[in-house]
């Protein structure tokens, strides 16, 4: 996999935000700190998420 960059990363974010799936908590301080949790609609997609995982561990050699 490649390392995300800053620019593609933001813009992931901002996506999830948008859709409600993350909240952004910004706190105004300098150097900038903000911190990023899931939402109760992402929570709600943590059993889909889990069966994904479920699915590449047992593929993970084919």
């Amino acid at each position: 996999m490649e390392t995300a960059t800053f620019r593609s990363l933001s813009k992931a974010l901002k996506e999830l935000e948008s859709d409600g799936l993350i909240i952004r908590k910004d706190y105004g301080e300098i150097p900038p700190r903000v911190e990023y949790s899931l939402s109760e609609r992402g929570k709600s997609l943590e059993p889909v998420l889990d069966a994904f995982c479920l699915w590449g561990q047992e593929h993970r050699n084919d």
